[in-house]
């Protein structure tokens, strides 16, 4: 066969550039990453051949290979797992899959200007294999695929792309040759490489042999006792399973013993994933049965709004002879998957109780995602509230809970109050929250976009309704009598509708109506919402998002106390404000746009706005002259 010559991708070749270069500075994480992919391929092929019955035939003692070439300056790195063959070297060496190398610039710089220099983010980004050009001047990948008699080699140098031929190998697995770069010479050495595999892998359950000696213990650390694991233990079985250079925020470890058993070791990074908001994102908790390795995705084990979460879960009880995709339907996942999200969360709110700085952290980080379960979990929704923190007008500085909240709501209220929006600090000068404010009825203010979505899955919290503080007519439950239509009504007529039918005769279809507004106290006007319209923010959202052309019209309310709506209907009154010419239409034009800007919404016309000012200014001046 004819060497294949092909260049690397775009991505690859930008991506080589950056870990020969900017994550230079710690390179023995490159034997981490190699000794983790020959760890998966041995569990792979054990799975295989627990699964299908073809491959019964294949069951072998696994192990992982260290081996060094002082006269060739080689490492190599062997292990029996799975192999590959022509294509899998294609897909996994000569593409990256799912990294985005844009992303992982980006996450660099932020991780220099913390003081940090990117190393743990190599594994994040799924290219670990790459780690080896830190070290190597060229690398030969030679594998045979389980049940294939066929084998392949794969030679790169990191720089112009890589070649594919075929080649002769005994037995199924994989072997990664580096050749070293004369400043890398340090991992020839046996002590050096002994260090770094104590450091990194010791808790591979898979043998890594140097020699005759083995590097690693090997043990299931999930398997043994809390009291005999040390944190640096945890930490170090935590930066292998999770690919990461970070410590953990939180390490949970525990055996679950009853109808069904399962030990877990999981863990929350202090470091948020770069890609967590990707609706494709999958968990990476890996799920083992009897110590065999099935997948590190099982669907159902781990609910999306946990899908941070790293870490084993080792089931006695599933079975082993089946696909995945089977597995993934048995009910008893669901089960062991429902049994994980209680203690997680349990653990998660004993943090929120205890540890206040770690918590802050914690929902900085993943606050949004929790939020997703509020939509989707409804098994777990009280206790997802548990932990669910929020803005709002009690505190400037401190976000609440929801108990708290509930905790100070004034006698006979029953709604939880809320105001959505993108910005805080508008949320927080809103028209909308003066009565609130005035009544000392406290308002949560929501800037998350997933708020939008879980509110309305979200009826109530504990027989306390949620109620947007724009919807309605203002009426503040439980703080005054509410009025009946008719005698709304009637005091919309007394005295004032010959002011709202000019404002709204003015404003035309630009607004749905004009009413006398309860909950402003200091500012002329404000938009709010009927009952049965979208909240204002979804309907941004869905603009933005392309799923909605024409918004709903609004209400425009007035201050009838405000110096400003009391001259225009001075100016109704006698008949002034009637004229064409009148500058009240201007001033009723920009009193919208006015309610407009409050939240943080274009005007509707910014040239006639433009317009309408200077007339108004001018006129404001000739009469002040």
């Amino acid at each position: 066969m004819t060497v294949e010559k092909k260049p690397f991708e775009t991505e690859v070749s930008r991506l080589l550039d950056i870990v020969t270069h900017a994550l230079y500075s710690d390179r023995e994480v490159f034997l981490r990453e190699l000794v983790s992919n020959a760890s998966d391929a041995c569990d792979n092929h054990r799975y295989q051949v627990v699964s299908n019955k073809s491959l019964k035939d294949e069951a072998r003692e696994y192990q992982i290979t260290l081996s060094v070439d002082e006269k060739a300056q080689t490492l190599t790195v062997s292990d029996n797992g799975i192999g590959m063959n022509h294509d899998d070297m294609v897909s996994n060496l000569g593409t990256i899959a799912r990294s985005g190398t844009a992303k992982l610039m980006e996450q660099i710089r932020k991780a220099k200007k913390a003081g940090g220099d990117g190393t743990s983010l190599i594994g994040q980004f799924g290219v670990g294999f790459y780690s080896a050009f830190m070290v190597a001047d060229k690398v030969v990948v030679t594998s045979r695929k389980s049940g294939e008699d066929k084998a392949w080699q794969w030679v790169s140098d990191g720089k112009s792309g890589y070649e594919i031929d075929s080649a002769d190998k005994e037995n199924a697995g994989t072997d990664v040759v580096l050749y070293l770069k004369k400043d890398a010479k340090e991992y020839l050495e046996t002590i050096r490489l002994k260090h770094i595999v104590e450091k990194y892998s010791d808790h591979i359950s898979i043998p890594v042999m140097l020699g005759e000696e083995k590097l690693n213990r090997g043990a299931a650390l999930w398997q043994r006792s809390k009291s005999d694991i040390s944190e640096d233990e945890y930490k170090q079985f935590y930066q292998h399973v999770a690919h990461a250079g970070d410590d953990p925020l939180l390490t949970l470890h525990w055996k679950a013993e009853g109808k069904f058993e399962y030990s877990s070791l999981l863990f929350i990074p202090t470091l948020r994933p770069y890609d967590i908001f990707d609706p494709r994102r999958e968990h990476h908790v890996k799920l083992y049965v009897k110590r065999v390795f099935i997948t590190d995705n099982c669907e159902g084990l781990v609910p999306p709004f946990l899908r941070f979460m790293k870490g084993v879960v080792d089931s006695e009880d599933l079975p082993l002879n089946i696909s995945r995709e089977v597995l993934q339907q048995n009910p008893l996942v669901a089960k062991i998957g429902s049994a994980i999200t209680k203690k997680v969360l349990g653990e998660i709110k004993k943090m929120a109780d205890t540890d206040d700085v770690a918590f802050k952290d914690f929902w900085y980080n993943y606050g949004q995602v929790i939020k997703e379960g509020l939509c989707e979990n409804v098994e777990h929704r009280e206790a997802i509230f548990d932990i669910c923190r929020f803005h709002s007008t009690h505190s400037k500085d401190e976000q609440v809970s929801i108990a708290d909240y509930v905790s100070r709501m004034k006698e006979g209220q029953d709604a939880i109050y809320y105001l959505a929006g993108e910005k805080m600090d508008i949320l927080r000068s809103s028209p909308q929250l003066e009565a609130f404010k005035k009544q000392g009825v406290e308002v949560l203010l929501l800037n998350d976009m997933i708020d939008e979505y879980w509110l309305p899955a979200v009826s109530d919290y504990k027989g306390n309704t949620f109620k947007s503080a724009i919807r309605g007519a203002g009426d503040i439950t439980g703080q005054s009598k509410p009025e009946t239509p008719e005698e709304e009504k009637e005091q919309a007529l007394a005295g004032q509708n010959d002011l709202t039918k000019y404002i709204k005769e003015v404003l035309g279809v630009s607004v749905r109506s004009v009413r006398l507004s309860k909950r402003l106290t200091d500012s002329a006007v404000c938009l709010v919402t009927d009952e049965g319209d979208l909240d204002a923010n979804i309907e941004r959202l869905l603009k933005m998002q392309g799923k909605m052309e024409t918004a709903y019209t609004r209400i425009l309310e007035i201050n009838p106390d405000h110096p400003v709506i009391k001259r225009l209907g001075d100016m109704v009154k006698d008949g002034s404000a009637w004229e064409e010419s009148s500058v009240t239409r201007d001033m009723v034009w920009l009193l919208l746009d006015q309610a407009r800007i409050a939240e943080g919404d274009p005007v509707l016309d910014p040239a006639k706005f433009s317009e309408r000012l200077a007339r108004t200014m001018e006129k404001g001046l000739s009469v002040a002259a």
